[in-house]
């Protein structure tokens, strides 16, 4: 799988393509349970080839998200393995009380699957940006939440949700062209974040397409003598209790998603940070609560602060202020 020409064709697919215009085909050959249901949105998913080969296991709801849920629901508990997708605004908020009620309290065994999180529906504007769905879901109880950080891994997150006996949701964040943020195999486990890199400075939390920004921003920082580590989070929820131990123990902590910083990635290291009684300060990065003015994905990151050179200067001012207060 993760050999070149294959990253190349994921990347440029992006995290919605890969999973529903490849993987979908290759999971229900080799499992006729697996059920793909979506709300209206077959050929933007990618799923034309699959409605084509398997129509059987293809279910197309309308544009009903409710329903969506409830079906998917009722085939769970009749043994098959369904996946529901639609856009990731839609899908958790619109079906929020199917999805707390028949997933999360019901417990049945439904991959939730939120396309087109974050900004990445752009003109579409904010009724379309998902900004909230992590919150909404992580606080479910019973429901796993998880946010793959490229196109691959987004593979490696439906193929694991398939095989555990829990509620699922997948958050898949950027459209085309979703950049490589893992080019050599690794082991994806869920609820085990993965340290790309350790930095002796700063330790960077990121979920989703932010892992490759805060890659990038490391990058600008080791040029300022700033050391700077970098762990993917790609499970949400569970999150384990030791978090903070899987790199160096750093002089700031920062978290860095493409949702709002309250009851996403920030407020659940905020939690484990408090539960462990830590006191290495946290500079929380992303949506500051509030609704963003229309406009194209890179202007949407811009205004929110979310690309590179801006993540790499707003943590180089607070970990400049840090570093004299110790001083």
């Amino acid at each position: 799988m993760f050999n070149s020409i294959t990253q190349k064709i994921h990347s440029r697919l992006g995290q919605r393509g890969a999973i529903f215009g490849l993987a979908a085909l290759d999971l229900v050959e080799k499992d006729p349970k697996i059920i793909f249901l979506t709300a209206d949105l077959a050929d933007l998913s990618g799923m034309d080839r699959l409605r084509k080969k398997y129509p059987e296991n293809f279910v197309n709801v309308g544009i009903a998200e409710q329903n969506l849920i409830g079906i998917s629901a009722g085939m769970a508990s009749e043994g098959f393995k369904p996946v529901a997708t639609t856009y990731a605004t839609f899908i958790t908020l619109r079906s929020c009380e199917q999805i707390r009620h028949y997933l999360g309290y019901m417990g049945l065994k439904v991959v939730v699957i939120g396309s087109g999180a974050g900004f990445i529906q752009e003109f579409s504007g904010n009724t379309h940006y998902a900004i909230e769905d992590i919150a909404v879901m992580r606080s479910i109880p019973n429901m796993v939440v998880l946010s793959p950080s490229d196109a691959s891994q987004a593979i490696l997150a439906l193929e694991s949700a398939l095989q555990i006996d829990a509620p699922v949701y997948i958050r898949l964040t950027g459209g085309l062209g979703c950049p490589v943020v893992h080019e050599k195999e690794y082991e994806f486990k869920l609820g085990r974040p993965i340290t790309i890199c350790e930095g002796s400075d700063i330790t960077i939390f990121a979920t989703g397409l932010m892992v490759h920004a805060a890659l990038k921003a490391a990058e600008l920082l080791a040029k300022e003598k700033i050391s700077v580590g970098v762990v993917d989070v790609h499970t949400i929820k569970p999150m384990p209790d030791d978090i903070c131990s899987l790199a160096l123990v750093p002089s700031m902590y920062v978290t860095i998603e493409e949702h709002n910083i309250i009851g996403g990635l920030g407020g659940a290291i905020s939690e484990k940070l408090a539960d462990a009684g830590s006191a290495v300060p946290l500079l929380r990065l992303g949506v500051k609560d509030c609704f963003s003015s229309v406009g194209d994905y890179e202007y949407l990151l811009s205004v929110n602060r979310l690309l590179p050179d801006q993540i790499a200067q707003d943590i180089k001012t607070k970990f400049e202020v840090i570093s004299a207060r110790n001083y």
